[in-house]
């Protein structure tokens, strides 16, 4: 029992003698402890996964409202290309389509093309490509060829919808492109246009004047080239050449050899005699 009083004692002068000696007992280790910079980085990395999860969720609210924008306005752009086509015509004379309907020739994965023999006031073939939502359309007084050596007028005419690639029949006499009109070829398409590597977009290639496809129809086929010439100053005018491969036929005349609708077998006259039987097909 005497142990424990020595025990005391010893540690009252222990710390008496560290008071007037000025010193003190080291302090107790710390490793359990985080420092004060180990607790900024945490509190760091933990703010910047805030921040980013705030982002993320941001940039994927930013997408999902692009896309309803976009979608909410296909309609209406698609109808302000129209605009032009429709005001020629008076759909209470004329059996064309008010591009309400989707085309036949359209299928997953490629565009589409269709050429349209029209025996207006001049017989012409008018050449269109799905681009955007609508046909972009040009007039060729010679139709298209096989030789690459021939460089084609097209002069360009007013967007169409899409469901005109369908329409054969007689647009009435006085109407705007009064005629007949049979579908003389059509198909899918690939754009060929490239750049670094990279496809460029058919509206982009439309707007710089130098478009590139690949035509898979069932009377041509191959590669041929649309340039924005503006022959004789007019802002109207293209060229449509066959461009070089394997696919080209200098001798090869299929304007001339092949006349019958791809649709309805039948040529530009037959349809003249028997017009509502093909509009009741082709609608």
């Amino acid at each position: 029992m005497a142990a424990t009083p020595k025990t005391r004692t010893a540690r009252t002068v222990t710390r008496a003698t560290q008071t007037k000696t000025g010193t003190k007992s080291p302090p107790k280790s710390r490793a359990n402890h985080p420092t004060t910079s180990a607790v900024r980085a945490r509190a760091t990395k933990a703010s910047s996964t805030r921040a980013k999860a705030a982002k993320t969720g941001s940039t994927r609210a930013s997408a999902t409202k692009a896309a309803t924008t976009r979608a909410k306005t296909t309609g209406s752009s698609t109808s302000a290309k129209l605009a032009t086509y429709r005001s020629k015509r008076d759909f209470g004379r004329t059996p064309e389509p008010q591009g309400k309907s989707p085309s036949r020739w359209k299928t997953r994965g490629n565009p589409f093309f269709v050429i349209q023999k029209h025996a207006a006031s001049r017989l012409h073939y008018d050449f269109r490509l799905e681009v955007d939502g609508v046909l972009k359309s040009w007039a060729v007084p010679k139709g298209p060829s096989m030789n690459p050596g021939d460089k084609r007028l097209a002069v360009e005419t007013e967007d169409h919808p899409m469901d005109y690639a369908d329409f054969e029949g007689i647009i009435p006499e006085g109407e705007y492109g009064g005629g007949t009109v049979i579908v003389w070829d059509a198909g899918p398409y690939r754009n060929l246009k490239q750049r670094a590597g990279e496809q460029v977009p058919m509206a982009e290639s439309y707007e710089r004047g130098q478009i590139e496809i690949w035509l898979e129809g069932k009377k041509i086929r191959g590669g041929f080239a649309l340039i924005h010439s503006r022959m004789g100053d007019s802002e109207k005018n293209w060229l449509l050449i066959k461009m070089k491969d394997t696919a080209a036929d200098p001798a090869s005349d299929p304007v001339a050899t092949r006349t019958e609708s791809v649709m309805s077998g039948r040529t530009i006259e037959e349809v003249r005699k028997k017009p509502k039987k093909v509009w009741s097909s082709a609608r």
